[in-house]
Protein backbone atom coordinates (compact mmCIF):
# COMPACT_ATOMS: atom_id res chain seq x y z
CA UNK A 1 0.00 0.00 0.00
CA UNK A 2 3.05 2.32 1.20
CA UNK A 3 4.07 2.06 -2.42
CA UNK A 4 0.90 3.11 -4.24
CA UNK A 5 0.83 5.94 -1.89
CA UNK A 6 4.61 7.27 -2.68
CA UNK A 7 3.74 6.58 -6.53
CA UNK A 8 0.50 8.82 -6.43
CA UNK A 9 2.18 11.65 -4.44
CA UNK A 10 5.46 12.08 -5.65
CA UNK A 11 5.66 10.61 -8.93
CA UNK A 12 1.75 10.58 -10.07
CA UNK A 13 1.83 7.24 -11.48
CA UNK A 14 -1.50 5.43 -9.76
CA UNK A 15 -5.05 6.66 -10.81
CA UNK A 16 -6.67 8.00 -7.80
CA UNK A 17 -9.25 4.93 -7.96
CA UNK A 18 -6.07 2.57 -6.91
CA UNK A 19 -4.90 5.38 -4.43
CA UNK A 20 -8.58 5.11 -3.33
CA UNK A 21 -8.63 1.23 -3.00
CA UNK A 22 -5.51 1.50 -1.04
CA UNK A 23 -6.94 3.06 1.59
CA UNK A 24 -8.93 0.97 4.15
CA UNK A 25 -10.21 3.34 6.87
CA UNK A 26 -12.54 5.88 7.20
CA UNK A 27 -10.93 8.74 5.17
CA UNK A 28 -11.22 8.04 1.16
CA UNK A 29 -9.51 10.47 -1.49
CA UNK A 30 -11.36 10.84 -4.76
CA UNK A 31 -8.59 12.48 -6.32
CA UNK A 32 -5.19 13.53 -6.27
CA UNK A 33 -5.99 17.05 -4.97
CA UNK A 34 -7.57 15.56 -2.44
CA UNK A 35 -4.39 13.25 -0.77
CA UNK A 36 -2.41 16.65 -1.83
CA UNK A 37 -4.77 18.81 0.88
CA UNK A 38 -4.20 15.85 3.13
CA UNK A 39 -0.79 16.04 3.12
CA UNK A 40 -0.53 19.78 3.31
CA UNK A 41 -2.43 19.57 6.82
CA UNK A 42 0.89 17.82 8.54
CA UNK A 43 3.48 20.13 6.29
CA UNK A 44 4.98 21.71 9.29
CA UNK A 45 5.80 18.02 10.01
CA UNK A 46 7.25 17.58 7.32
CA UNK A 47 10.42 14.88 7.48
CA UNK A 48 9.14 13.52 10.86
CA UNK A 49 6.46 10.75 11.86
CA UNK A 50 2.74 12.49 12.35
CA UNK A 51 -0.75 10.97 13.00
CA UNK A 52 -4.13 11.88 12.99
CA UNK A 53 -6.97 9.95 13.68
CA UNK A 54 -9.96 9.64 11.79
CA UNK A 55 -13.36 7.87 13.93
CA UNK A 56 -16.03 5.82 12.00
CA UNK A 57 -18.22 4.39 13.86
CA UNK A 58 -20.71 1.41 12.48
CA UNK A 59 -24.71 1.13 12.81
CA UNK A 60 -25.82 0.51 16.34
CA UNK A 61 -26.41 -3.03 15.69
CA UNK A 62 -23.02 -3.95 15.74
CA UNK A 63 -22.83 -2.53 19.76
CA UNK A 64 -19.19 -1.66 18.77
CA UNK A 65 -17.16 1.15 17.49
CA UNK A 66 -13.52 1.49 15.85
CA UNK A 67 -11.36 3.96 15.96
CA UNK A 68 -8.99 4.16 13.02
CA UNK A 69 -5.32 5.57 13.06
CA UNK A 70 -4.38 7.07 9.49
CA UNK A 71 -0.24 7.11 9.76
CA UNK A 72 1.21 10.07 8.39
CA UNK A 73 5.16 10.63 6.96
CA UNK A 74 6.30 13.83 5.63
CA UNK A 75 2.79 14.61 5.27
CA UNK A 76 1.63 11.76 3.10
CA UNK A 77 -0.38 9.14 4.73
CA UNK A 78 0.91 5.75 4.09
CA UNK A 79 -1.38 3.22 6.11
CA UNK A 80 -4.31 2.65 8.49
CA UNK A 81 -4.40 1.10 12.17
CA UNK A 82 -7.74 0.23 13.89
CA UNK A 83 -7.91 0.66 17.84
CA UNK A 84 -10.54 -1.45 19.23
CA UNK A 85 -13.45 0.17 21.75
CA UNK A 86 -13.76 -3.18 23.21
CA UNK A 87 -17.00 -2.15 25.40
CA UNK A 88 -19.51 -5.10 25.20
CA UNK A 89 -16.74 -7.58 24.10
CA UNK A 90 -13.64 -7.08 26.29
CA UNK A 91 -14.33 -9.39 28.63
CA UNK A 92 -15.06 -11.83 26.30
CA UNK A 93 -11.72 -11.10 24.54
CA UNK A 94 -9.89 -11.15 27.87
CA UNK A 95 -11.66 -14.59 28.81
CA UNK A 96 -9.91 -15.62 25.30
CA UNK A 97 -6.80 -14.50 26.05
CA UNK A 98 -6.44 -15.88 29.31
CA UNK A 99 -7.90 -19.32 27.76
CA UNK A 100 -5.05 -19.22 25.26
CA UNK A 101 -2.65 -18.01 28.32
CA UNK A 102 -3.43 -21.74 29.87
CA UNK A 103 -2.70 -23.64 26.63
CA UNK A 104 0.51 -21.73 25.54
CA UNK A 105 3.33 -19.68 27.42
CA UNK A 106 6.73 -18.84 26.82
CA UNK A 107 7.69 -21.45 29.54
CA UNK A 108 6.12 -24.72 27.87
CA UNK A 109 6.61 -23.16 24.16
CA UNK A 110 10.08 -23.71 23.40
CA UNK A 111 8.94 -27.25 22.44
CA UNK A 112 6.56 -26.12 19.98
CA UNK A 113 7.67 -25.40 16.55
CA UNK A 114 4.04 -22.60 16.43
CA UNK A 115 3.27 -21.91 19.51
CA UNK A 116 6.10 -19.16 19.16
CA UNK A 117 4.01 -17.68 17.16
CA UNK A 118 1.14 -16.69 19.53
CA UNK A 119 3.71 -15.39 22.27
CA UNK A 120 3.16 -11.54 21.63
CA UNK A 121 -0.52 -12.36 21.44
CA UNK A 122 -0.51 -13.93 25.16
CA UNK A 123 -0.92 -12.19 28.11
CA UNK A 124 1.75 -12.98 30.62
CA UNK A 125 -0.13 -13.47 34.05
CA UNK A 126 3.25 -13.06 35.78
CA UNK A 127 4.14 -9.53 34.47
CA UNK A 128 2.36 -5.97 34.98
CA UNK A 129 -0.08 -4.17 32.27
CA UNK A 130 0.70 -1.01 31.00
CA UNK A 131 -1.08 1.89 29.27
CA UNK A 132 -0.01 3.17 25.86
CA UNK A 133 0.71 6.54 27.40
CA UNK A 134 3.33 4.88 29.50
CA UNK A 135 4.95 3.17 26.36
CA UNK A 136 5.38 6.68 24.56
CA UNK A 137 7.03 8.21 27.50
CA UNK A 138 9.90 5.53 26.44
CA UNK A 139 10.92 6.74 23.39
CA UNK A 140 14.90 7.71 23.67
CA UNK A 141 17.87 5.75 25.08
CA UNK A 142 18.42 7.99 27.70
CA UNK A 143 14.18 7.30 28.57
CA UNK A 144 14.87 3.93 27.97
CA UNK A 145 13.51 2.10 24.58
CA UNK A 146 9.93 0.50 24.72
CA UNK A 147 7.98 -1.07 22.36
CA UNK A 148 4.95 -2.99 22.21
CA UNK A 149 4.18 -5.70 19.96
CA UNK A 150 1.04 -7.45 19.90
CA UNK A 151 -0.19 -7.10 23.52
CA UNK A 152 3.33 -7.50 24.60
CA UNK A 153 5.20 -4.52 26.46
CA UNK A 154 9.34 -5.09 25.57
CA UNK A 155 12.34 -3.12 27.20
CA UNK A 156 14.95 -3.22 24.11
CA UNK A 157 16.94 -0.69 24.87
CA UNK A 158 20.23 -3.18 25.75
CA UNK A 159 19.38 -5.00 22.61
CA UNK A 160 19.35 -1.87 19.93
CA UNK A 161 23.29 -1.39 19.48
CA UNK A 162 23.57 -4.58 18.53
CA UNK A 163 21.12 -4.82 15.94
CA UNK A 164 21.91 -3.72 12.62
CA UNK A 165 19.01 -1.57 11.79
CA UNK A 166 18.90 0.09 14.80
CA UNK A 167 18.24 3.51 13.47
CA UNK A 168 15.35 1.63 11.69
CA UNK A 169 14.23 0.54 15.33
CA UNK A 170 14.36 3.86 16.87
CA UNK A 171 11.60 4.91 14.33
CA UNK A 172 9.12 2.70 16.37
CA UNK A 173 10.76 3.37 19.99
CA UNK A 174 7.96 4.33 22.48
CA UNK A 175 5.25 2.71 19.42
CA UNK A 176 3.77 -0.61 18.26
CA UNK A 177 5.99 -2.26 16.07
CA UNK A 178 3.57 -4.00 14.11
CA UNK A 179 3.42 -2.62 11.37
CA UNK A 180 7.01 -2.48 10.50
CA UNK A 181 6.85 -6.55 11.32
CA UNK A 182 3.81 -7.03 8.76
CA UNK A 183 6.42 -5.33 6.08
CA UNK A 184 9.87 -7.05 7.82
CA UNK A 185 8.79 -10.40 8.42
CA UNK A 186 12.09 -12.22 8.22
CA UNK A 187 11.45 -10.81 12.05
CA UNK A 188 8.94 -13.93 12.52
CA UNK A 189 11.28 -16.65 13.33
CA UNK A 190 11.26 -18.78 16.08
CA UNK A 191 15.20 -17.21 16.98
CA UNK A 192 13.51 -13.88 16.88
CA UNK A 193 10.62 -14.65 18.55
CA UNK A 194 12.30 -16.27 21.58
CA UNK A 195 15.28 -13.12 21.95
CA UNK A 196 11.90 -10.45 21.65
CA UNK A 197 10.52 -12.69 24.58
CA UNK A 198 13.48 -12.47 26.36
CA UNK A 199 12.81 -8.35 26.70
CA UNK A 200 9.39 -8.74 27.73
CA UNK A 201 8.24 -6.48 30.61
CA UNK A 202 4.45 -6.27 30.41
CA UNK A 203 1.33 -6.55 29.05
CA UNK A 204 -0.29 -3.23 27.16
CA UNK A 205 -3.97 -2.69 28.03
CA UNK A 206 -6.05 -4.70 25.31
CA UNK A 207 -8.43 -1.30 24.88
CA UNK A 208 -4.83 0.20 23.81
CA UNK A 209 -3.23 -2.83 21.14
CA UNK A 210 -2.64 -1.75 18.14
CA UNK A 211 -3.66 -4.12 15.04
CA UNK A 212 -2.74 -4.65 11.64
CA UNK A 213 -5.65 -6.28 10.30
CA UNK A 214 -7.17 -3.19 8.65
CA UNK A 215 -4.05 -1.99 7.33
CA UNK A 216 -4.61 -4.39 3.58
CA UNK A 217 -1.80 -6.95 2.62
CA UNK A 218 1.42 -4.66 1.73
CA UNK A 219 2.35 -8.36 0.08
CA UNK A 220 -1.33 -8.36 -1.83
CA UNK A 221 0.49 -7.57 -5.28
CA UNK A 222 3.62 -9.87 -5.53
CA UNK A 223 4.55 -11.22 -8.86
CA UNK A 224 4.13 -15.01 -9.63
CA UNK A 225 7.52 -16.82 -9.28
CA UNK A 226 9.19 -19.44 -10.72
CA UNK A 227 8.35 -22.77 -8.79
CA UNK A 228 11.76 -23.84 -8.56
CA UNK A 229 13.26 -21.07 -7.47
CA UNK A 230 13.74 -21.88 -3.70
CA UNK A 231 13.42 -19.03 -1.16
CA UNK A 232 15.61 -18.24 1.66
CA UNK A 233 12.43 -15.83 2.66
CA UNK A 234 9.19 -15.30 1.52
CA UNK A 235 8.13 -12.19 2.70
CA UNK A 236 10.17 -10.22 1.41
CA UNK A 237 10.31 -12.85 -1.16
CA UNK A 238 14.56 -14.21 -1.43
CA UNK A 239 14.78 -17.44 -3.56
CA UNK A 240 17.69 -18.37 -5.75
CA UNK A 241 17.87 -21.47 -8.34
CA UNK A 242 19.10 -25.30 -8.07
CA UNK A 243 22.25 -24.37 -8.91
CA UNK A 244 23.34 -26.85 -11.35
CA UNK A 245 20.92 -24.72 -13.06
CA UNK A 246 23.55 -21.93 -13.40
CA UNK A 247 26.07 -23.80 -15.43
CA UNK A 248 23.70 -24.72 -18.34
CA UNK A 249 23.21 -21.47 -19.80
CA UNK A 250 25.69 -18.53 -20.25
CA UNK A 251 22.59 -16.30 -19.86
CA UNK A 252 20.73 -16.71 -16.84
CA UNK A 253 17.29 -18.00 -17.80
CA UNK A 254 15.33 -14.52 -16.70
CA UNK A 255 12.74 -17.39 -14.59
CA UNK A 256 15.64 -18.64 -13.03
CA UNK A 257 17.70 -15.64 -12.33
CA UNK A 258 17.56 -15.25 -8.71
CA UNK A 259 15.55 -12.90 -6.70
CA UNK A 260 16.93 -10.79 -4.07
CA UNK A 261 13.77 -8.01 -2.69
CA UNK A 262 13.86 -5.97 0.40
CA UNK A 263 10.80 -4.90 0.25
CA UNK A 264 7.53 -5.59 -1.21
CA UNK A 265 7.38 -5.30 -4.69
CA UNK A 266 5.90 -2.09 -6.00
CA UNK A 267 3.05 -1.75 -8.39
CA UNK A 268 3.78 0.56 -11.14
CA UNK A 269 1.76 1.84 -13.82
CA UNK A 270 3.95 2.34 -17.11
CA UNK A 271 1.45 5.49 -19.00
CA UNK A 272 2.16 7.73 -16.39
CA UNK A 273 5.68 6.23 -14.99
CA UNK A 274 8.44 9.37 -14.64
CA UNK A 275 11.82 8.98 -13.60
CA UNK A 276 13.33 12.02 -11.53
CA UNK A 277 16.76 13.13 -12.86
CA UNK A 278 17.87 15.94 -10.11
CA UNK A 279 21.88 17.59 -9.99
CA UNK A 280 22.11 18.85 -6.50
CA UNK A 281 25.71 20.01 -6.13
CA UNK A 282 26.99 23.21 -8.04
CA UNK A 283 30.23 20.85 -8.53
CA UNK A 284 28.82 19.12 -11.16
CA UNK A 285 28.36 21.84 -13.01
CA UNK A 286 25.60 20.89 -14.84
CA UNK A 287 23.31 23.20 -16.79
CA UNK A 288 19.74 21.68 -16.28
CA UNK A 289 19.54 20.79 -12.27
CA UNK A 290 16.26 18.62 -12.63
CA UNK A 291 14.60 16.46 -15.22
CA UNK A 292 11.31 14.11 -15.62
CA UNK A 293 11.62 11.45 -17.87
CA UNK A 294 8.61 8.96 -18.80
CA UNK A 295 9.37 5.23 -20.16
CA UNK A 296 8.51 6.52 -23.48
CA UNK A 297 11.23 9.32 -23.58
CA UNK A 298 13.91 6.51 -22.12
CA UNK A 299 13.04 4.37 -24.76
CA UNK A 300 13.40 7.01 -27.17
CA UNK A 301 17.50 7.60 -26.39
CA UNK A 302 20.35 5.35 -27.93
CA UNK A 303 19.41 2.14 -26.48
CA UNK A 304 22.56 0.49 -25.36
CA UNK A 305 23.43 -3.31 -24.24
CA UNK A 306 25.78 -4.95 -21.55
CA UNK A 307 26.42 -8.53 -20.58
CA UNK A 308 26.88 -8.17 -16.73
CA UNK A 309 26.87 -10.63 -13.67
CA UNK A 310 24.60 -9.40 -10.64
CA UNK A 311 25.55 -11.14 -7.56
CA UNK A 312 24.01 -10.48 -3.76
CA UNK A 313 26.74 -9.11 -1.41
CA UNK A 314 25.68 -12.20 1.20
CA UNK A 315 26.11 -15.04 -1.89
CA UNK A 316 27.71 -18.49 -0.29
CA UNK A 317 26.52 -16.86 3.31
CA UNK A 318 25.53 -20.29 4.02
CA UNK A 319 29.15 -21.76 3.66
CA UNK A 320 30.58 -18.70 6.04
CA UNK A 321 27.96 -19.90 8.79
CA UNK A 322 29.68 -22.99 9.25
CA UNK A 323 32.59 -21.44 10.85
CA UNK A 324 30.55 -19.12 13.28
CA UNK A 325 26.76 -17.72 13.16
CA UNK A 326 26.17 -14.56 10.88
CA UNK A 327 23.22 -12.64 10.74
CA UNK A 328 21.56 -12.75 7.04
CA UNK A 329 19.68 -14.60 4.74
CA UNK A 330 21.57 -17.94 4.26
CA UNK A 331 21.95 -17.63 0.89
CA UNK A 332 23.58 -20.96 -0.68
CA UNK A 333 26.10 -20.58 -4.16
CA UNK A 334 22.60 -19.47 -6.59
CA UNK A 335 22.57 -16.04 -5.72
CA UNK A 336 23.95 -14.93 -8.92
CA UNK A 337 22.81 -14.67 -12.32
CA UNK A 338 24.01 -13.59 -15.64
CA UNK A 339 22.28 -11.60 -18.18
CA UNK A 340 22.45 -9.41 -21.39
CA UNK A 341 20.49 -5.93 -20.35
CA UNK A 342 19.50 -3.38 -22.66
CA UNK A 343 18.63 0.71 -22.10
CA UNK A 344 19.93 3.50 -21.92
CA UNK A 345 23.38 4.67 -20.33
CA UNK A 346 23.56 6.73 -17.31
CA UNK A 347 25.93 8.33 -18.91
CA UNK A 348 24.61 9.95 -21.85
CA UNK A 349 21.69 11.49 -19.75
CA UNK A 350 23.90 13.11 -17.22
CA UNK A 351 26.17 14.68 -19.76
CA UNK A 352 22.88 15.97 -21.93
CA UNK A 353 22.28 17.70 -18.32
CA UNK A 354 25.95 19.30 -18.52
CA UNK A 355 27.25 16.85 -16.20
CA UNK A 356 30.94 17.24 -15.59
CA UNK A 357 33.02 14.16 -14.12
CA UNK A 358 34.23 15.04 -10.57
CA UNK A 359 35.77 11.92 -8.62
CA UNK A 360 34.17 13.95 -4.98
CA UNK A 361 30.45 13.42 -6.19
CA UNK A 362 27.79 10.42 -5.57
CA UNK A 363 25.35 8.76 -7.71
CA UNK A 364 22.45 7.99 -5.55
CA UNK A 365 19.09 5.86 -6.95
CA UNK A 366 15.89 5.23 -4.76
CA UNK A 367 13.11 2.84 -5.96
CA UNK A 368 9.13 2.67 -5.74
CA UNK A 369 9.92 0.00 -2.90
CA UNK A 370 8.96 1.40 0.52
CA UNK A 371 9.72 0.42 4.17
CA UNK A 372 7.19 1.24 6.71
CA UNK A 373 8.31 5.08 7.48
CA UNK A 374 7.60 6.05 3.56
CA UNK A 375 11.28 5.58 2.74
CA UNK A 376 12.48 4.18 -0.36
CA UNK A 377 15.08 1.57 -0.73
CA UNK A 378 18.38 3.93 -1.98
CA UNK A 379 22.00 2.81 -2.44
CA UNK A 380 24.32 5.23 -4.31
CA UNK A 381 28.10 4.60 -6.77
CA UNK A 382 30.54 7.02 -7.66
CA UNK A 383 29.94 9.08 -10.06
CA UNK A 384 32.86 8.32 -11.69
CA UNK A 385 31.86 5.11 -12.62
CA UNK A 386 28.28 6.65 -13.58
CA UNK A 387 30.08 8.77 -16.17
CA UNK A 388 32.86 6.63 -17.03
CA UNK A 389 32.77 5.91 -21.17
CA UNK A 390 34.00 2.48 -19.74
CA UNK A 391 31.55 1.99 -16.43
CA UNK A 392 28.67 0.73 -19.01
CA UNK A 393 25.94 1.88 -16.33
CA UNK A 394 22.87 1.72 -18.25
CA UNK A 395 19.04 2.73 -17.27
CA UNK A 396 17.86 -0.82 -18.36
CA UNK A 397 14.11 -1.86 -19.13
CA UNK A 398 15.57 -5.03 -20.89
CA UNK A 399 16.81 -8.17 -19.63
CA UNK A 400 17.78 -11.00 -21.99
CA UNK A 401 15.76 -9.37 -24.96
CA UNK A 402 12.93 -9.10 -23.13
CA UNK A 403 11.22 -6.11 -20.67
CA UNK A 404 12.61 -6.63 -17.08
CA UNK A 405 9.56 -8.42 -14.61
CA UNK A 406 8.51 -7.17 -11.76
CA UNK A 407 10.90 -9.51 -9.24
CA UNK A 408 13.64 -7.71 -11.57
CA UNK A 409 12.77 -4.09 -11.58
CA UNK A 410 10.18 -3.56 -13.94
CA UNK A 411 9.76 -0.84 -15.53
CA UNK A 412 13.16 0.56 -14.98
CA UNK A 413 16.33 -0.36 -12.98
CA UNK A 414 19.94 0.14 -12.95
CA UNK A 415 22.73 -1.88 -13.68
CA UNK A 416 25.94 -1.06 -12.63
CA UNK A 417 28.50 -3.96 -13.93
CA UNK A 418 30.92 -5.62 -11.99
CA UNK A 419 29.32 -3.96 -8.62
CA UNK A 420 27.23 -5.79 -5.67
CA UNK A 421 24.02 -6.16 -6.37
CA UNK A 422 22.93 -4.14 -3.76
CA UNK A 423 23.77 -1.01 -5.35
CA UNK A 424 21.74 -1.88 -8.89
CA UNK A 425 18.55 -0.77 -7.77
CA UNK A 426 15.25 -1.70 -9.08
CA UNK A 427 12.00 0.27 -9.56
CA UNK A 428 14.02 3.53 -10.10
CA UNK A 429 12.45 6.53 -9.37
CA UNK A 430 15.06 9.31 -8.86
CA UNK A 431 18.51 9.42 -9.67
CA UNK A 432 20.16 11.88 -7.45
CA UNK A 433 23.93 13.67 -8.05
CA UNK A 434 25.26 15.07 -4.81
CA UNK A 435 28.09 15.63 -2.92
CA UNK A 436 27.53 12.92 -0.42
CA UNK A 437 26.69 9.03 -0.89
CA UNK A 438 23.39 7.77 -0.09
CA UNK A 439 22.16 8.28 3.18
CA UNK A 440 20.32 4.89 3.14
CA UNK A 441 20.47 1.99 5.43
CA UNK A 442 21.56 -0.68 2.90
CA UNK A 443 24.54 1.84 1.99
CA UNK A 444 25.34 3.28 5.68
CA UNK A 445 24.29 0.35 7.72
CA UNK A 446 24.75 -2.63 5.52
CA UNK A 447 27.11 -4.65 3.03
CA UNK A 448 29.60 -3.82 4.49
CA UNK A 449 33.68 -6.09 5.41
CA UNK A 450 34.78 -5.90 8.88
CA UNK A 451 37.56 -8.20 10.32
CA UNK A 452 36.63 -11.60 11.94
CA UNK A 453 37.28 -9.88 15.44
CA UNK A 454 34.69 -7.46 14.59
CA UNK A 455 31.26 -8.66 16.76
CA UNK A 456 27.82 -6.91 17.15
CA UNK A 457 29.42 -5.09 19.92
CA UNK A 458 32.28 -3.34 18.47
CA UNK A 459 31.14 -3.12 15.55
CA UNK A 460 30.89 0.55 14.11
CA UNK A 461 29.50 0.78 10.07
CA UNK A 462 30.93 3.89 10.04
CA UNK A 463 34.43 3.12 9.81
CA UNK A 464 33.83 0.90 7.31
CA UNK A 465 33.31 1.77 3.29
CA UNK A 466 30.26 0.40 1.34
CA UNK A 467 30.94 -2.48 -1.17
CA UNK A 468 31.22 -1.68 -4.50
CA UNK A 469 33.26 -4.37 -6.63
CA UNK A 470 32.87 -7.66 -5.51
CA UNK A 471 36.06 -10.23 -5.06
CA UNK A 472 36.92 -12.82 -7.14
CA UNK A 473 34.95 -16.02 -6.67
CA UNK A 474 33.95 -19.08 -7.92
CA UNK A 475 31.53 -22.37 -7.60
CA UNK A 476 31.13 -25.94 -8.11
CA UNK A 477 27.30 -26.13 -9.94
CA UNK A 478 27.77 -29.64 -11.02
CA UNK A 479 28.10 -32.40 -9.12
CA UNK A 480 26.40 -31.13 -6.37
CA UNK A 481 26.65 -31.77 -2.55
CA UNK A 482 26.57 -35.85 -1.74
CA UNK A 483 25.82 -36.83 -5.54
CA UNK A 484 26.64 -40.23 -6.65
CA UNK A 485 29.22 -39.13 -9.83
CA UNK A 486 30.37 -42.06 -12.03
CA UNK A 487 33.47 -42.18 -13.08
CA UNK A 488 33.89 -42.48 -16.89
CA UNK A 489 35.55 -45.34 -19.09
CA UNK A 490 38.49 -43.16 -19.31
CA UNK A 491 38.76 -42.35 -15.69
CA UNK A 492 37.49 -38.85 -15.22
CA UNK A 493 35.02 -37.24 -14.19
CA UNK A 494 33.36 -34.22 -15.14
CA UNK A 495 33.25 -30.87 -12.93
CA UNK A 496 31.23 -27.69 -14.31
CA UNK A 497 31.01 -24.53 -12.76
CA UNK A 498 30.89 -20.03 -13.06
CA UNK A 499 33.42 -17.97 -11.86
CA UNK A 500 33.37 -14.20 -11.65
CA UNK A 501 35.13 -10.86 -9.91
CA UNK A 502 33.90 -7.47 -9.65
CA UNK A 503 35.66 -4.33 -10.86
CA UNK A 504 35.58 -5.76 -15.10
CA UNK A 505 38.28 -8.16 -14.16
CA UNK A 506 38.05 -11.03 -16.09
CA UNK A 507 38.73 -14.29 -15.21
CA UNK A 508 41.51 -16.01 -16.52
CA UNK A 509 42.04 -19.14 -14.65
CA UNK A 510 39.75 -21.42 -12.62
CA UNK A 511 41.77 -24.66 -10.72
CA UNK A 512 40.10 -27.65 -9.87
CA UNK A 513 41.17 -30.32 -7.53
CA UNK A 514 39.54 -33.76 -6.19
CA UNK A 515 42.49 -34.36 -3.73
CA UNK A 516 42.89 -31.33 -1.38
CA UNK A 517 45.21 -29.42 -3.55
CA UNK A 518 47.46 -32.01 -4.48
CA UNK A 519 47.35 -31.87 -8.02
CA UNK A 520 45.75 -29.38 -9.54
CA UNK A 521 43.95 -29.26 -13.08
CA UNK A 522 42.69 -26.10 -14.90
CA UNK A 523 39.54 -25.70 -16.14
CA UNK A 524 38.15 -24.91 -19.90
CA UNK A 525 36.25 -21.54 -19.84
CA UNK A 526 33.37 -20.18 -21.61
CA UNK A 527 33.18 -16.43 -21.53
CA UNK A 528 32.65 -13.13 -23.52
CA UNK A 529 36.20 -11.76 -25.92
CA UNK A 530 35.73 -8.34 -24.03
CA UNK A 531 38.97 -6.24 -22.83
CA UNK A 532 39.58 -6.45 -19.09
CA UNK A 533 38.22 -3.60 -17.26
CA UNK A 534 34.66 -4.19 -18.90
CA UNK A 535 34.41 -8.00 -18.63
CA UNK A 536 31.57 -7.47 -16.35
CA UNK A 537 29.76 -11.40 -17.40
CA UNK A 538 30.36 -14.36 -15.74
CA UNK A 539 32.82 -17.13 -16.76
CA UNK A 540 31.38 -20.40 -17.50
CA UNK A 541 33.85 -23.28 -16.74
CA UNK A 542 34.09 -27.13 -17.26
CA UNK A 543 37.03 -29.77 -16.19
CA UNK A 544 37.78 -33.27 -16.83
CA UNK A 545 39.67 -34.72 -13.80
CA UNK A 546 41.11 -38.04 -13.67
CA UNK A 547 40.48 -40.67 -10.56
CA UNK A 548 41.33 -43.50 -9.37
CA UNK A 549 38.61 -46.28 -10.25
CA UNK A 550 39.68 -48.15 -7.18
CA UNK A 551 38.03 -45.10 -5.07
CA UNK A 552 34.29 -46.35 -6.40
CA UNK A 553 32.19 -46.14 -3.36
CA UNK A 554 34.18 -43.51 -1.64
CA UNK A 555 34.08 -39.79 -0.58
CA UNK A 556 35.89 -36.92 -2.24
CA UNK A 557 36.15 -33.66 -2.08
CA UNK A 558 36.01 -31.54 -5.01
CA UNK A 559 37.74 -27.58 -4.21
CA UNK A 560 37.57 -24.83 -7.27
CA UNK A 561 39.27 -21.81 -7.22
CA UNK A 562 39.11 -18.60 -9.35
CA UNK A 563 41.73 -15.95 -10.25
CA UNK A 564 41.43 -12.74 -12.23
CA UNK A 565 43.25 -10.55 -14.13
CA UNK A 566 44.93 -8.89 -11.51
CA UNK A 567 46.30 -12.57 -10.07
CA UNK A 568 43.60 -11.53 -7.22
CA UNK A 569 42.78 -15.46 -6.12
CA UNK A 570 40.12 -16.86 -3.76
CA UNK A 571 41.48 -17.40 0.22
CA UNK A 572 41.66 -21.14 1.08
CA UNK A 573 38.87 -20.93 3.86
CA UNK A 574 36.18 -18.65 5.61
CA UNK A 575 37.95 -18.52 8.76
CA UNK A 576 40.19 -15.80 8.55
CA UNK A 577 37.31 -13.35 6.45
CA UNK A 578 34.66 -14.79 8.35
CA UNK A 579 32.65 -11.25 9.19
CA UNK A 580 29.39 -10.93 11.33
CA UNK A 581 27.30 -9.68 8.29
CA UNK A 582 28.39 -12.78 6.13
CA UNK A 583 29.09 -10.69 2.86
CA UNK A 584 32.11 -11.14 0.69
CA UNK A 585 31.90 -14.62 1.26
CA UNK A 586 34.48 -15.98 -1.50
CA UNK A 587 36.27 -18.69 0.29
CA UNK A 588 36.90 -22.13 -2.46
CA UNK A 589 33.75 -23.59 -2.92
CA UNK A 590 33.97 -27.48 -1.75
CA UNK A 591 31.39 -29.90 -2.67
CA UNK A 592 32.20 -33.70 -1.08
CA UNK A 593 31.00 -36.20 -3.42
CA UNK A 594 30.74 -40.41 -3.70
CA UNK A 595 32.21 -41.88 -7.02
CA UNK A 596 30.20 -44.91 -8.46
Amino acid sequence: MVSLVRAALRLNYVSSTTLKNAFNCSTKFNHLDDVYKWRQKSNHQHRHLATGIASARKSRSERKSKTYLLITVAGVTIGSMIFLNTSGVEGKAKEEIRTLAQLVTPNTAQDDDETYREWHATERTDLPTYKIDDVHKHNSLENRVWVTYGIGVYDITDFIPKHPGSDKIMLGAGNAIDPFWAIYQQHNTKEILTLLEQFRIGNIRLEDNVGTDDMGSPWAYEPKRHPLLKPTSERPFNAEPPINLLAESFYTPNDFFYVRNHLPVPVIETESYELEIEIETPKAHAGETRKFLTLADIKALPKHSVTAAIMCGGNRRSEMTEVKAVKGLSWNAGAVGNARWSGVRLRDVLIAMGVKSDESLHVIFEGADLDPTASPYGASIPLSKAIDERGDVILAYEMNGKPLSRDHGFPIRVIVPGTVGARNVKWLTRVTVADKESSSHWQQNDYKGFSPSTDWDTVDFTKSPAIQAMPVTSAICSPNVGEKVKISPKGFITVRGYAWSGGGRRIVRVDITADKGKSWYVADLEQEDLPDGRHYGWSLWTVHIPVDKSLRGQEIEIWSKAVDSAYNVQPESFHNIWNLRGVLSNAYHRVKVILS
